[in-house]
């Protein structure tokens, strides 16, 4: 989230806020947003940056808050290992908070940067709802995405000016050199 943060904020790439017109929320997942506040003291935390990126690909005024707070936002059901695990009935019946989460949104797309997070609520809670199964209406859902994808779907391809090209290079090379990476001369 902090490449893609920079990347948006700096100009280095540009992103097309019209290329979705679905209500949309945020996930926030255990480990990128809680666990991340515990062990590292992040702030803002991911949960915030989450929201801020998605926001940059969609008009926010699509935007519907899932909680108060994103470090007070439910898990999905799938951490743990259960999204890998023969655990289906289990993962699902703990996923059901977050179905309720999501149909009290109204969001149609629903923003998730963890793969087992966008796995549950695509596979697992959404596939039950398209299936009408009691318990799982997740009201005007319709596709989860991860946050990267959002992000790459938005992307404007402009052809670069030559100063452009030039200010990429530098960008690079001085993140390489931040990095510590080296390349090979062809």
């Amino acid at each position: 989230m902090d490449l893609l943060e920079e990347y948006i904020k700096s100009g280095r790439i540009k992103l097309n806020t019209h290329k979705y017109h679905e209500t949309f929320t945020v996930h926030d997942p255990c480990n990128y947003v809680r666990k991340s506040v515990m062990i590292y003291n992040d702030s803002p935390n991911n949960g915030e940056k989450c929201r801020w990126i998605a926001q940059q690909c969609i008009d926010p005024s699509l935007y519907r808050e899932m909680c108060d707070d994103p470090l007070n936002n439910f898990c999905c059901g799938a951490g743990g290992g259960a999204w890998a695990m023969p655990y289906d009935q289990e993962r699902l019946d703990y996923g059901k908070v977050k179905v309720d989460q999501i149909r009290d949104t109204g969001a149609e797309l629903v923003i998730a940067p963890c793969h087992n997070c966008r796995d549950q609520i695509l596979k697992g809670l959404g596939a039950e709802h398209k299936k009408k199964t009691p318990g799982f209406d997740m009201g005007n859902y319709q596709e989860t995405l991860y946050l990267w994808e959002l992000v790459a779907n938005c992307l404007e391809y402009e052809p670069w000016s030559q100063e452009e090209i030039d200010a990429a290079h530098a960008a690079r090379d001085a993140q390489f050199e931040r990095d510590g990476i080296e390349l090979e001369e062809e």
